[in-house]
């Protein structure tokens, strides 16, 4: 008997594709529900956002390479953060020792930001930052510093990603229990509407949840799963579906199986604006999904680490053809350390040759009608909306993730990953097969630990220069209103702007949720 042919979800491939396979046939793009895009004439008049993500040592060094990827024809900066800084650690706290730096931008305070975003004009360019535990805190760093910039503030266009709920299922950095952190969220969703009208207030991130080991259906299920729960918290506030549900943003892995991922995209449009409709939603805008891509790190590899050009290359088209707004490739380098100027410079040139030299983004939703495409489409779906609805059963995101459902599905999709590896089950190029007895001379990017040096030296300077009265007064207004139940985003832009140190702001809200 043949050997079945599977998606890396597990999805049946037929031989042969013919029409009766598609499912319905999808409405035109820029129609609900957007299963060919969210624009009629998607690339034609307006290129993807091309990003490349970075951050690394001090802010200093980091704007440097801001500025040369700006020379180089990003059309949108995205921050990468250390981890002190991810979970609420100054430079001098003890846990930050040994990483001060190292897998991103080291910020501390307004200092910091005013030094990384240094001969930037923050009113022309759209910043992606990947922050969610301190989210609220660099969003108001970077407010106070559009602010001394003379920007107005209603023209301020990024993402703060501040998706807290995927950090609790995959990824680590959190820092208070779900439910006062959900809180933190619906107040920059407030906000944000109010102060940031073109700011997109989360980016709800399927990202790191396949770099846990998802499948690419798990991806959008416990993705949209999330969504969900940020909608239906926003709309207890009593928030306007219409007026928030504008400005949700999606972030989503693009790997190697190139129709599964084309699928996937186009899938995840459709159910996002049909769950946005349930919920309410009655304008177009707040019902289409927008989203940032980037090819999936965790499928670079040590061994022969240029293959992983090419991996790079077809996972950034699997994005492109699956409609996404905003893009980065990751360097070839990754899988041996922090991306080199050079490897960034490929993996920029290998999108910029994609839009305009392939004619990949000549018309709208390319793969659109191909019998393969629409049926695997339908297959992602429907899987997908099995899994929603056992999240559903459970109450929900918050209480899946609180029972262990969700990460307890992505370990047994990662270790049956892993095992399919190491049977040989699963070829990765380089790594199990096809491999070579050559020593890989690649140059590697390190962070030097000096760095922390520098830090604390900056940050005794502030703490010594500031005005000790008035911080310690806003802190204490900041712990007040987290108490109440008020929102928190107006105090803590003000204590950035008195100079109060992300940690001292961690700790204040700390005292008052405690810590999960």
């Amino acid at each position: 008997m043949p050997k079945k042919i599977q998606t890396d979800s597990g999805i049946n491939i037929l031989p042969i594709y013919q029409e009766k396979d598609m499912g319905p046939r999808p409405e035109n793009s820029g129609e609900f529900p957007y299963t060919r895009g969210i624009y009629a004439d998607m690339y034609r008049s307006k290129m993807w956002t091309m990003r490349q993500y970075a951050g690394f040592s001090t802010a200093a060094e980091s704007n440097k390479r801001y500025h040369y990827l700006l020379g180089q024809g990003v059309t949108g900066l995205s921050v990468a953060f250390d981890l002190p800084t991810q979970i609420g650690y100054d430079s001098d706290h003890p846990l930050a020792e040994g990483e001060v730096g190292k897998v991103g931008v080291s910020i501390d305070s307004i200092v910091d930001i005013e030094e990384l975003f240094a001969g930037i004009p923050l009113e022309k360019i759209s910043t992606s930052m990947t922050i969610n535990a301190t989210g609220f805190i660099l969003l108001a760093f970077y407010v106070a510093l559009a602010k001394k910039q003379g920007a107005d503030l209603k023209k301020i266009s990024g993402t703060v990603q501040n998706d807290i709920l995927k950090e609790y299922a995959a990824r680590g950095t959190y820092i208070y229990p779900p439910r006062p952190s959900m809180r933190i969220i619906t107040d920059i969703f407030e906000w944000c509407s109010i102060e940031l009208p073109k700011w997109n207030s989360i980016s709800i991130s399927g990202y790191h949840i396949r770099e846990a080991g998802s499948t690419a259906v798990q991806e959008i299920a416990f993705t949209l799963s999330n969504g969900k729960a940020y909608v239906k918290a926003a709309l207890e506030k009593g928030l306007d579906i219409n007026v928030f549900g504008k400005r949700l943003s999606f972030f989503f892995n693009a790997h190697n199986n190139l129709f599964e991922e084309v699928a996937k995209f186009r899938a995840a449009r459709r159910m996002w604006a049909r769950i946005m409709r349930d919920l309410g939603a009655t304008e177009p805008q707040s019902m289409m999904l927008r989203f940032h891509a980037q090819t999936g790190g965790s499928t670079l590899t040590a061994q022969q680490p240029m293959n992983n050009i090419s991996r790079v290359t077809i996972q950034a088209l699997s994005a492109v053809l699956g409609g996404t707004q905003s893009l980065h490739t990751n360097g070839y380098d990754e899988a041996l350390g922090l991306p080199t100027e050079s490897a960034a410079g490929i993996a920029l040139r290998t999108q910029q040759i994609m839009g305009f030299e392939s004619g990949v983004a000549d018309t709208a939703d390319p793969l659109g009608g191909s019998y393969f495409v629409e049926g695997l489409t339908s297959s992602v779906e429907q899987a997908a909306w099995d899994l929603i609805r056992k999240v559903d059963d459970l109450g929900g995101s918050v209480t899946a993730i609180e029972e262990g459902f969700i990460q307890g599905e992505i370990a047994k999709s990662a270790y049956q990953h892993q095992r399919d590896v190491e049977t040989g089950e699963r070829i990765i190029v380089g790594v199990n097969a096809f491999q070579s007895p050559e020593k890989d001379s690649t140059p590697v990017f390190r962070v030097d630990d000096s760095i922390r040096k520098i830090q604390m030296e900056k940050l005794a300077r502030i703490r010594t220069k500031r005005d000790h009265a008035k911080c310690d007064q806003l802190l204490q207004l900041l712990n007040d209103k987290a108490s109440s139940g008020e929102n928190i985003m107006p105090v803590v832009v003000e204590a950035v702007e008195a100079k109060c140190t992300l940690g001292e702001i961690a700790d204040t809200l700390r005292e008052v949720f405690g810590e999960y």
